[in-house]
C-alpha cells in the first residue's frame, strides 16, 4: 500500500518573494512550474468524508489523474496516509486500490451514481527536488491560488514538503533551514479539509483541545508522543486565527496548548532522555510568557476593569485608567502577534515536531528502553495520577485563604492533575473520570478567578503609576470586586473537602 508522507507549512501572502530568494533553492537538483486544477468528489451527504476517504481528479497539463486518499496519522502539519493514483479515462476506476475493503466500498454502483464534485482548488505550483543525503529525495512545492465551493473562495498560500524516498527526518531538516529566515508555520489543515469546511460553510472559530486517541496497548512513550503531538495540533489549529482575528480566545487557546505540552513533558519526564525537555522548554517558555502577558491584560480589561466602568459610567477616573489599560493591552497583543508571525515561532513548532518524531529512534534501546519496559500504559497512568492527587491533597492542607501564593500553588497542582486525567481519560472509567474532571474544573475556575483578582492589583497599580486620581480608580475597582473576591474565597474550603472524598477512576481492562 503506497503512503504519502508530507509536511505542510503556511506561508504569508507577503512572503513569497522572500521565499523565492532563499539560497537553499539553488541547491535543488530540479525545478519545474505548472498549474494544478483539482476537483474533489463526494456524495451530497458527504459519505466519503465520513469514511475518511478523499477522492480527487487532478488536471496537470492535458493529463487527468484520479487520486484516492484515506485517513492516516496527521499532527501539526505532518501527515502520513495511504494514497492510490491512477490515470483517469472519463470514469472512475478503483481497481488499482490494493486495500480490498476500501476498493469494494467505492465500487458499489449505488455510491458511484451519487458522487459529484463539491469543491475545486486551482493553484500554480513551483516544485524543487532535493536529495539532501544519499537515498533521500524530497519534493518542495510552493502553491499559490484558491479553493472554491458554493460560490465562495479562500486563498491558498502554502509550502509542501513531500518525502519521495528515504528518511522523514530530512523533511524537518529542510523545513527548519527555510524557517530560519522565513515565517513558515506548520499548517494543520489540508486543502481538502479546508475545501470541506468551505463547502459546509463552517465559520472560523477558536479550537479547544480535542480528546487524545490513546489505546491501552500503547507503550507509555508512544502515548507521550501522541499526547504531545495533539498539543501541537491544538496550538496550530489556533495560529491562523490568532494572527488574523481580534478574538482573544485564539491566543488563550494557544496558551492552553503550550501549557498542556509543558504538563505532558513534566508528566512523562521520568521516561524521557535527560536532555529531551531541555531542548524544547526555552522556546516554549518564551512563547508562554509572550502569550501570557497579552492574556493577562485581556482579562484585566474585559473581566476586571470594564465591568466596573459599565457599573459606574460617569466616573472619569475609571475611564482614564481603562484608557491606559487598553493601550498596554494593545501593545502586548502586538508583541504576541510579532512573535507568532516571526520565523522563530515556526521554527519552534518545527523543532518540537522533529524532536517528537525522532523520539522512537532515540529510545529504541539501552538504558531508556530498560526504564520503560516494565511499565504498561495503565500502570504508568495510575502511578502518575496517584502521585499528582497526593500532591494536590498536600497543597490543599497547606493552603490558606489569607495566603495568595498557597492558593496559586494549589491551582497549579489541580491544573496538572486535570491535564493528566484528560490525557489518560480514554483508558479510564468514563463516569468517574467525568465526575472528577468536572470537580477539578470547578475548583480550578474558582482559584483562577481568585488568582486573576490578586494579579489585577499589581497590574492596576503599575498602570496607575504615581497619579493619585488613577490610584483612586484602582481603589474603586478593588472595592467593587470585593464581595465577589470574598465569595470566591469562602467557596474554597468546601470545594477542597469534597475533592478529598473523590477517588481516581479505575482503568479499563
Amino acid at each position: 500500500m503506497p503512503h504519502e508522507i508530507e509536511l505542510k507549512l503556511a506561508l504569508p501572502e507577503g512572503a513569497h518573494r522572500q521565499f523565492l530568494r532563499h539560497p537553499l533553492l539553488r541547491q535543488a537538483t530540479r525545478r519545474q512550474a505548472y498549474r494544478l486544477i483539482n476537483l474533489y468528489y463526494d456524495t451530497p451527504a458527504l459519505d466519503l468524508r465520513r469514511r475518511g476517504i478523499a477522492l480527487r481528479l487532478r488536471a496537470k497539463g492535458r493529463l487527468w489523474l484520479q487520486t484516492v486518499k484515506c485517513a492516516g496519522a496527521a499532527a501539526g502539519g505532518l501527515s502520513a496516509r495511504p494514497e492510490w493514483e491512477a490515470p483517469y479515462a472519463g470514469h472512475f476506476d478503483f481497481s488499482a486500490i490494493d486495500d480490498e475493503p476500501v476498493r469494494d466500498w467505492l465500487d458499489r454502483p449505488k455510491l458511484k451514481t451519487r458522487i459529484a464534485p463539491i469543491f475545486e482548488t486551482s493553484f500554480r505550483r513551483i516544485a524543487w527536488t532535493f536529495e539532501p543525503v544519499p537515498g533521500t529525495c524530497i519534493e518542495l512545492a510552493l502553491d499559490r491560488g484558491w479553493i472554491a465551493a458554493g460560490g465562495r473562495r479562500e486563498a491558498i498560500s502554502e509550502v509542501e514538503l513531500e518525502l519521495l524516498a528515504g528518511d522523514p527526518a530530512q523533511l524537518f531538516a529542510l523545513a527548519r533551514t527555510l524557517a530560519e529566515r522565513i515565517p513558515l508555520a506548520p499548517a494543520p489543515l489540508s486543502k481538502a479539509e479546508r475545501g470541506y469546511r468551505l463547502f459546509k460553510q463552517v465559520p472560523a472559530a477558536p479550537v479547544k483541545a480535542a480528546p487524545i486517541p490513546l489505546s491501552p496497548d500503547d507503550t507509555p512513550l508512544a502515548a507521550f508522543r501522541t499526547i504531545a503531538l495533539g498539543c501541537l495540533d491544538h496550538l496550530q489549529q489556533n495560529h491562523a486565527g490568532a494572527c488574523g482575528s481580534a478574538d482573544p480566545e485564539y491566543i488563550h487557546q494557544m496558551r492552553v496548548a503550550t501549557r498542556r505540552l509543558r504538563a505532558a513533558l513534566r508528566l512523562f519526564g521520568p521516561l524521557l532522555p535527560a536532555d529531551f525537555a531541555a531542548a524544547l522548554l526555552p522556546s516554549l517558555h518564551e512563547l508562554m510568557l509572550t502569550l501570557g502577558r497579552a492574556r493577562d491584560y485581556d482579562v484585566l480589561h474585559t473581566e476586571i476593569a470594564a465591568p466596573v466602568l459599565r457599573a459606574l459610567p460617569d466616573e472619569p477616573r475609571l475611564a482614564a485608567l481603562i484608557g491606559i489599560i487598553t493601550e498596554r493591552h494593545f501593545a502586548l497583543r502586538q508583541d504576541a502577534l510579532r512573535l507568532l508571525r516571526a520565523p522563530r515561532y515556526g521554527d519552534t513548532v518545527l523543532q518540537a515536531l522533529a524532536t517528537l518524531h525522532g523520539l522512537d529512534a532515540k529510545l529504541g534501546a539501552g538504558e531508556a528502553a530498560a526504564r520503560v519496559a516494565p511499565l504498561t500504559l495503565r500502570e504508568f497512568a495510575a502511578d502518575r495520577l496517584r502521585r499528582l492527587r497526593r500532591k494536590v491533597l498536600r497543597l490543599a492542607a497547606q493552603a490558606s485563604v489569607d495566603d495568595p501564593s498557597s492558593l496559586h500553588a494549589l491551582r497549579i497542582g489541580i491544573k496538572r492533575l486535570r491535564y493528566a486525567l484528560e490525557f489518560f481519560a480514554p483508558l479510564a472509567g468514563a463516569k468517574a473520570t467525568q465526575r472528577l474532571l468536572g470537580h477539578l474544573a470547578g475548583l480550578q475556575d474558582t482559584l483562577g478567578q481568585i488568582n486573576d483578582l490578586a494579579n489585577a492589583g499589581a497590574l492596576l497599580m503599575d498602570c496607575a503609576g504615581s497619579d493619585p486620581r488613577l490610584r483612586e480608580a484602582v481603589t474603586l475597582i478593588g472595592g467593587w470586586h470585593g464581595p465577589r473576591h470574598q465569595a470566591l474565597l469562602a467557596a474554597v474550603p468546601a470545594g477542597l473537602k469534597h475533592f478529598g472524598k473523590l477517588r481516581l477512576p479505575g482503568f479499563k481492562e
